[in-house]
């Protein structure tokens, strides 16, 4: 997954390394049949950056980076309409599901089953699940924390960065923090785990950013797609989060199945009355 790993690790790059990283994502069929020196030329940033670059997205060298990736281009995806080619309303919204589509597949091959069984026993082991988020982010915690209060969690959702550091200091280690941010690279957030993590809670990331800030503040990161880069974060898709969200949830389910099935019914007949 080196497309979906660069798109992930972007926004961390230098000017430079953004440019062999931009070359690559929007001509990796070229990319494959280049020697470093012709790739340095094309692109324009230096061998020793294209190196660098190699070496972050976790391969030891040009040539190793090369053959991964005529490998994953090997396997034929469905095409995305691009903007430019939409001519009508159907081909616009046909668009956006197979950009989610895209994104959904993504972000099964980023996730780690070990990080996210790290996951599930550390919210299991804990007293209090907090989640933090600050924008649109704020919305997806907000959801995140209902679904764990429905399981009988202690749980609660901040998204005022002030409240999460003040909340955050009074932490002990057996609580938990679950930030969200897409980016990974929001001072808010990353502050807020860290006041948190300080404070001798266990903290967990959930975030397209590949080695962003946040996941120094985390004891677990689980990672989701990035997806298409954007001129405004208005226009990123939140489909990887919340189906990470969505996983985490139900993995801890599956862990409590045999004693939340009471719980459940009991919720059932305290909601009847509330329905038509």
């Amino acid at each position: 997954m080196i497309l979906a790993k660069l798109k992930g690790i972007y926004n961390s790059l230098s000017d430079s390394e953004k440019l062999a990283a931009n070359y690559i994502l929007e001509r990796p069929d070229d990319v494959i049949h280049y020697s470093i020196t012709e790739f340095a030329r094309h692109c324009g940033a230096s061998e020793a950056t294209i190196y660098r670059l190699c070496r972050k997205l976790g391969f030891s060298g040009y040539q190793n980076f090369k053959i991964v990736l005529a490998r994953e281009l090997s396997f034929p995806k469905d095409d995305i309409i691009e903007s430019r080619n939409r001519k009508n309303l159907r081909e616009f919204i046909e668009g956006i599901f197979a950009e989610n589509f895209e994104l959904l597949k993504d972000t099964h091959e980023l996730l780690d089953f070990v990080a996210l069984s790290k996951a599930v026993e550390i919210i299991l082991s804990s007293n209090r699940i907090l989640f933090f988020g600050v924008g649109r982010s704020g919305a997806l915690a907000q959801d995140a924390s209902l679904r764990f209060a429905l399981l009988g969690f202690h749980s609660a959702y901040y998204i005022d960065p002030h409240a999460q550091v003040m909340v955050g200091a009074s932490l002990s280690n057996k609580d938990v923090v679950i930030g969200i941010s897409h980016s990974g690279m929001i001072r808010d957030i990353v502050k807020s785990l860290q006041v948190a993590q300080d404070s001798g809670a266990k903290t967990i990331a959930i975030t397209s950013g590949i080695d962003s800030p946040i996941t120094k503040v985390s004891d677990v990161s689980l990672y989701c797609a990035a997806g298409k880069r954007h001129p405004s974060d208005f226009h990123v898709s939140r489909v990887g989060e919340l189906i990470v969200i969505d996983t985490l949830y139900k993995a801890v389910l599956f862990k409590m199945k045999d004693r939340v099935e009471q719980h459940f019914e009991n919720l059932d007949e305290v909601l009847k009355p509330k329905r038509f």
